[in-house]
């Protein structure tokens, strides 16, 4: 791959991760109440999470699922399901200290990975994206690796970057107050986010 397509895509993907989507917001929300205990589980559920729906992009899902409308309705409300459900245990969430246990590692990757895989809009994303910079004249699997891996580790740079900002500020946000305007605030983008997905339309 030649270096200038390859530091175009960087900053494409650079700016484009800049922008926070459901994602973000969740492992911000955890991190909030977590601190940075949280932050590893999250960004590994984001880096697998990203591996996994670029990968399947990249192998076809995303042109089966642009000629399936089953597929793709399913994966679609799974999704949606997933981030409406989130939203609400994030809006329900109890605010005064030692009200809930801390997010657990397992649960905190579970639900980045999730939140990050099952996103029908992000694969089909991708298969749009990705294409932009391959050489059709150069092989094609060395080139899947390195944009798979700068995309991932990218995502995960910057998942990283909001996590530690968002645990340095939990100390900030103790009262009961401040955090159940986080919690509802947060909660409600996440069902905002389900509820777009579930009316999301195939392309």
């Amino acid at each position: 791959m030649a270096v200038d397509t390859w530091l175009a895509f960087l900053a494409a993907t650079a700016v484009m991760l800049a922008i926070p989507g459901p994602t973000i917001l969740l492992v911000i929300g955890q991190s909030l109440g977590a601190g940075r205990r949280a932050a590893l589980p999250l960004v590994a559920g984001v880096a697998l999470g990203d591996l996994t729906a670029m990968t399947l992009s990249l192998a076809g899902l995303g042109a089966l699922m642009a000629a399936s409308a089953a597929l793709f309705t399913v994966l679609k409300f799974a999704g949606a399901a997933y981030l409406v459900w989130l939203g609400v245990k994030l809006w329900r969430a109890p605010v005064e200290e030692g009200a809930q246990p801390p997010v657990s590692a397992r649960r905190a990757f579970r639900d980045a990975y999730v939140v990050t895989a099952l996103n029908p809009k992000s694969i089909a994303f991708f298969v749009a994206f990705v294409p932009l910079f391959v050489d059709a004249g150069a092989p094609f699997l060395a080139q899947a690796v390195v944009l798979v891996g700068s995309f991932v580790t990218l995502a995960a740079l910057n998942a990283l970057i909001y996590a530690l900002l968002a645990a340095r500020l939990s100390g900030a946000v103790r009262r009961p107050s401040v955090r159940r305007a986080f919690n509802r605030g947060g909660g409600t983008v996440l069902i905002g986010a389900g509820i777009a997905t579930a009316a999301m339309r195939r392309a």
